[in-house]
């Protein structure tokens, strides 16, 4: 939202994304825009002319969660465990992904919106946090040079809209998380 805006288009603003945030948490990515216009009392026009698309509604939800898990990569880098402070920081993604109705969807790749990996602010700003516990792993030889900060947001978000449907949508995820990271080789 600019800044520049007069304050009761910012207010107004602020309103609907509440409506939204509350819409997501209950209905998940599949929010009706139309039930956020009714609950917020506005038009939906007013509704799409601050969301524009459903990806620009959902990554305005998870904005908050989205600069959490950020500043949370930040605090993890420069650990003296590098590989550990990455799979802690992935874990948290699978777990706010899994608990943040939305998120997974506002992380996911959509081939019509864009050629790059992601292309959306969610995911750019996770990657751009994420970058240098990634870098520390690889030089540490704790993790393989070819894996990508985009391929472990596709991972996250594959495990978390996998496991959204089961009983236990958090232990199902974690389980898998945990797959993913140690293998298929027993455990010694």
């Amino acid at each position: 939202m600019p800044e520049r805006q007069r304050a009761d288009a910012r207010r107004n603003y602020a309103h609907i994304l509440a409506v939204a945030e509350d819409e997501v948490a209950t209905r998940g990515a599949d929010a009706s825009m139309e039930q956020i216009a009714r609950t917020a009392r506005v038009g939906s026009a007013t509704v799409r002319r601050h969301f524009p698309t459903r990806r620009a509604l959902l990554e305005a939800v998870s904005r908050k969660r989205i600069e959490a898990l950020c500043v949370r990569a930040h605090e993890l880098a420069g650990a003296a465990d590098s590989r550990t402070a990455l799979v802690n920081w992935l874990g948290e993604v699978v777990s706010y992904c899994v608990s943040a109705r939305g998120l997974a969807v506002a992380l996911a790749y959509d081939g019509a919106e864009s050629a790059q990996a992601h292309g959306n602010s969610c995911s750019d700003a996770l990657e751009e946090a994420a970058a240098p516990l990634l870098r520390a792993a690889v030089e540490d030889g704790a993790v393989a040079e070819d894996v990508t900060v985009p391929d472990l947001i596709t991972l996250a978000v594959g495990i978390a809209l996998a496991t959204e449907h089961h009983p236990d949508p958090g232990a199902q995820a974690d389980r898998l998380f945990r797959l993913a990271v140690t293998g298929l080789s027993p455990r010694t």
